[in-house]
């Protein structure tokens, strides 16, 4: 298990130093940066566990609502370091469901350190999930599907086409749901782009529509796509054709052995 961890906060406090060290002793890979959008954005390979030591929860406004946004998108782990008062408002921007620990100050950074060794247990836990990019403009379907979903799997969010792509070409997933009508760029000409790019042409492609009538679903099928969903469908026969889809993958490739 590979423990990274990303420590976010003043580059000059003694605590966050100590923390680091603590981590690093602790036998984790720590990144450290500042609470910054710019920087964190230009971070390469950037861990997806989180900690974020608050000193001055005025200046952090702009990047926890980032973070907010950053969660929705990706399913990141998020822990915090703070004054009750100051998580009580945190909570107020970032949900409590996406924040995996909080730690009150003053913290014992060694207790910190093997808290951090659940944090990141259950990140890795999470990882071993079949990863599911959803793209849809409307941003309630995007986050009901998520929620349908995220239990079995992990799942990523984008509201356009053009946004997949940039977001496939750092990150794999094993199954795109594609919505089949957006506007500027359409679900059959993001399939079209997809199969036109070697980094995903060959990932799998479900449409997600609303319209179930005979011409439509001729139009949907004519594109070739692993199979098509109708938005409408009970949340349960969602899920359950997409489990059918990663049982049958399972099969054909234990048969390929």
């Amino acid at each position: 298990m590979e423990k990274r961890v990303l420590l976010i906060g003043s580059g000059k406090s003694f605590m966050v130093s100590s923390i680091a060290k603590e981590l690093k002793e602790e036998g984790f890979g720590v990144v450290q940066a500042l609470p910054d959008v710019t920087e964190i954005e230009h971070l390469e390979d950037k861990p997806n566990v989180y900690l974020i030591y608050v000193d001055d929860l005025d200046e952090m406004m702009e990047f926890l609502v980032y973070l907010r946004d950053k969660s929705i998108e990706r399913d990141l782990s998020i822990s915090v370091i703070g004054s009750p008062d100051e998580i009580e408002k945190i909570y107020g921007i970032i949900s409590k469901d996406k924040i995996s620990l909080v730690f009150e100050r003053p913290v014992n950074v060694k207790e910190l350190a093997r808290q951090m060794n659940k944090v990141v247990e259950n990140e890795d836990a999470r990882n071993q999930k079949k990863r599911i990019l959803v793209v849809d403009d409307d941003g309630t379907m995007l986050r009901t599907i998520k929620s349908w979903l995220s239990e079995k799997y992990q799942v990523f969010m984008v509201n356009s086409g053009m946004t997949a792509i940039t977001f496939l070409a750092k990150n794999k997933v094993d199954l795109i749901l594609l919505d089949y009508e957006m506007p500027v760029t359409p679900g059959p000409k993001v399939l079209e782009m997809l199969r036109s790019e070697s980094f995903t042409s060959d990932i799998p492609v479900m449409f997600l529509t609303v319209k179930g009538d005979k011409e439509s679903v001729m139009q949907v099928l004519a594109l070739k796509p692993e199979k098509y969903l109708l938005k409408t469908m009970p949340p349960a026969e969602l899920v359950a054709n997409i489990d059918e889809f990663f049982e049958n993958q399972k099969i054909k490739s234990m048969q390929l052995q």
